[in-house]
């Protein structure tokens, strides 16, 4: 059963399958480049109020999964993300700067992600068969009438 939150007018559950990879695919989030992506992810995420429930960093990818609050995009939350950790990664690590084919970009430009919820059959038999079980609702709640009986 899905965690919901809530925020003040609104009760949600966005969970999100997220992978991402630096540029070129090149093998270098590991030891301390590792260690200070990983940081950054967590403070971003903390900062704009996205939980993590998985974050798993490979040398040449990122997986994540997390809720983000529906005011945020997925656009928006990887931007920030991905912007956030690439500023800092060539500030702490000079060295990364040197190389020319960076150009400024540590991530590459896509993401892939999936959403991860309730289930999906669930919900399309809800929405489906909604209307029909209203109206057996309706049939088998008592009468409640002002001027009519229920005999009449």
């Amino acid at each position: 059963m899905p965690k919901w939150k809530k925020l003040a007018h609104v009760v949600y559950q966005c969970s999100y399958h997220i992978v991402w990879t630096p540029k070129y695919r090149y093998r270098i989030l590991e030891g301390d480049i590792a260690k200070m992506v990983e940081h950054k992810i967590k403070a971003v995420c903390e900062w704009k109020g996205i939980e993590i429930l998985e974050l798993n960093i490979r040398k040449d990818h990122v997986y994540m999964v997390a809720t983000i609050p529906p005011r945020i995009s997925i656009s928006e939350a990887m931007g920030i993300i991905k912007g956030k950790t690439a500023i800092a990664l060539f500030k702490g690590h000079t060295k990364l700067k040197e190389k020319p084919y960076w150009g400024n970009h540590f991530w590459s430009r896509g993401y892939c992600v999936t959403t991860i919820g309730m289930d999906e059959e669930k919900i399309r038999r809800y929405v489906k068969y909604q209307e029909e079980r209203e109206k057996q609702e309706e049939n088998n709640s008592k009468y409640y009438g002002l001027f009519e009986s229920p005999d009449s």
